[in-house]
């Protein structure tokens, strides 16, 4: 691998590592093993590695989940849930990202970009919503938030209604 194929593994290893908020420049060098300026070089900041390290990794679950061939329906949700706990440390980047999307337009164009994909993933806006939401319910209170049965019947119960 390259300087930027080892710094993309490196910031990657530091988000689930670290998080978010507490990988630093000199951390990203040193699980990637070059100079801390490579960074600037190969990427502009910080934030523009940390952003497509994430992107990257999301892609990399995403591409997991697609390959285990889940169907529709619970499955497909529970598959998803799954992963709330199997890779905890990547949704919980991911809500960072969020906040540092607020201030950096680097993070907001790739995050936004990256939910375009999950909206096509996902057949639209409406269940990229109720996974956001589920995930925060799963990462914060997992013994009460709801299963991929109730997810379903719950999507069911919205689209019967008149």
């Amino acid at each position: 691998m390259g300087n930027r194929e080892d710094l993309l593994a490196g910031a990657k290893q530091c988000l689930i590592e670290r998080g978010w908020a507490h990988t630093t420049v000199r951390d990203i060098a040193a699980a990637a093993r070059v100079s801390h300026a490579a960074i600037g070089y190969h990427f502009g900041s910080r934030e523009a590695l940390l952003t497509q390290a994430l992107v990257e990794a999301v892609d990399e679950l995403d591409e997991a989940l697609n390959g285990q061939g889940a169907p529709d329906g619970p499955q497909r949700w529970q598959a998803l849930i799954d992963t709330f706990t199997t890779h905890r440390e990547l949704w919980v980047a991911q809500l960072e990202a969020v906040v540092q999307a607020q201030r950096s337009d680097v993070v907001r164009e790739h995050m936004a970009k990256g939910q375009q994909q999950a909206r096509e993933g996902l057949g639209g806006s409406v269940p990229l919503a109720l996974l956001g939401g589920l995930m925060l319910q799963w990462l914060v209170d997992p013994e009460h938030a709801p299963s991929a049965t109730e997810v379903t019947n719950g999507l069911h119960t919205l689209t019967d209604t008149p």
